[in-house]
């Protein structure tokens, strides 16, 4: 056998003999309700942060591994806590940033859960549910895993390896840009690999090339000074809630799409994709009509899209019969590559304003959620090696070069802080992974699959050197 075919067969043997072990240490991570939003317990953060630096310092591959916090900008206040690990690189090899995330999504109501959310509960055969189990702590475990994998076949690292493990991405990043700044050169790398992406299907591996940049904010509608009376000055006076629903409608054309004019779409091909595979993949029952016009894959990877995600107003329970004065909704809106969020942002706001209804008055919450939209060169050298490595993981399937409707905002800002690196976008996700929703959940081969594609592809960077 060759050299590269005794090493790819010693890396499928310690993949192997390591998972196990892998499943353990994601079962114990997914333990650890690590919500990084406002109003929860944050002490969680820090015990999944200091879960995460005794998994590397557990490789015994790294020479630093510290829990670090930064300052979010603008505010007296510090950022949740990060995971940074290094290894310097040695004899001319490359250095490559992996990247994952160990905070994680609120649960929501736990009756909409088949299992408990922090439980990690065997689904079938191959399934691993709970909240974090594939975003992105399984992007954590397969980073510790492939590097494992490396020293158990006997690997001694040339290749400089930073470890990042962040710990916000789901609220925002606030912190990142000063993490950035103040940690650039320790971090600086030729090659960043993000697995916080998915795959095409559980049978076929993706790098993910374009990512929808995204806008969230919170805003009030108000058009009383107190509540009264429905039933004396209903139809006379409006209420916040009809104001509401008017405002909001003016963001959609009748057939879903977004109405807001100067907000863009980007002009790519995209795959073969019909309906009938969105209502498997996404579960849209029989009676509901998917939205939008064009390809379906253009309406979730190139075209811009607005959600209201949250409303607080009086519930069923405690409504009473009043007319009621404000109401406080969350919008989330995603940008098509090619636009600016601040742009898109600056947009959003001024046709709100221009079509409040009845003189009703918005205020903006002060804090919003901005990250820009990503497209990736595909013509590199780091993708043609991923693309290998996926494609010997996979057993000889094509990776797919795919879009997503997600936002990594971290994404556009690497490529800021450096421009020269090659940045691959990798994950375990897949269409039944839900992440965001109840019942995330991750495939246990998939994940398995990933580890081997990175474990071969941090070896093909360790026989590289930068000049090659």
């Amino acid at each position: 056998m060759t050299d590269d075919t005794t090493r790819s067969a010693e890396l499928r043997e310690a993949v192997e003999a390591g998972f196990p072990a892998a499943v353990a240490d994601l079962t114990r991570l997914v333990r650890i309700p690590s919500v990084s939003w406002d109003g929860f317990d944050h002490s969680h953060v820090q015990r999944s942060a200091e879960a995460v630096a005794e998994l590397a310092r557990d490789t015994g591959v790294f020479e630093s591994v510290e829990i670090v916090r930064t300052r979010i900008p603008g505010k007296d206040e510090d950022g949740q806590p990060a995971v940074l690990a290094t290894r310097a690189a040695r004899g001319g090899r490359p250095t490559v940033l992996l990247y994952a995330h160990h905070d994680v999504q609120p649960p929501g109501d736990d009756a909409d859960w088949e299992t408990k959310p922090y439980e990690p509960t065997l689904k079938g055969e191959d399934r691993i549910a709970g909240r974090g189990a594939a975003d992105d702590k399984a992007g954590v475990t397969a980073h510790i895993a492939a590097i494992r994998a490396l020293v158990a076949a006997g690997i001694d690292p040339q290749v400089g390896i930073v470890l990042y493990a962040e710990g916000e991405e789901e609220f925002g990043s606030r912190s990142l840009p000063t993490f950035l700044e103040r940690f650039h050169d320790r971090i600086a790398a030729d090659v960043i690999v993000v697995a916080d992406g998915g795959n095409w299907d559980i049978d076929t591996p993706a790098i993910n090339v374009a990512l929808r940049g995204m806008v969230a904010f919170n805003l009030r509608i108000t058009t009383l000074g107190h509540a009264v009376h429905s039933g004396m000055f209903g139809g006379a006076i409006p209420d916040a809630m009809l104001a509401a629903t008017k405002l909001l409608a003016t963001l959609w054309d009748e057939d879903g799409s977004v109405a807001v004019e100067g907000l863009r779409s980007h002009d790519a091909p995209t795959p073969d994709y019909d309906e009938a595979k969105l209502r498997e993949e996404s579960g849209l029952p029989d009676h509901t009509s998917p939205i939008g016009r064009g390809e379906i894959l253009s309406r979730e990877w190139f075209q811009p899209s607005i959600t209201v995600t949250g409303i607080d107003a009086p519930s069923v329970l405690n409504a009473s019969n009043t007319l009621i004065p404000s109401v406080r909704v969350r919008i989330a809106a995603r940008v098509a590559p090619g636009q600016d969020a601040h742009e898109f942002e600056r947009i959003l706001r001024e046709h709100l304003v221009a079509n409040a209804p009845f003189g009703a008055k918005l205020d903006f919450d002060p804090d919003i959620d901005l990250g820009q939209a990503f497209l990736a060169p595909v013509d590199g050298w780091a993708v043609e090696a991923e693309q290998a490595a996926l494609r010997e993981a996979w057993d000889g399937v094509e990776p797919v070069l795919m879009g997503s409707g997600g936002s990594i905002p971290f994404t556009a800002d690497l490529v800021r802080h450096f421009p020269d690196a090659q940045i691959l976008i990798t994950g375990v996700e897949d269409p039944d992974s839900r992440a965001h929703s109840p019942n995330e959940s991750v495939h246990l081969p998939s994940l398995k699959r990933a580890i081997l594609a990175e474990a071969f592809m941090l070896a093909k960077l360790d026989a590289r050197t930068i000049e090659s």
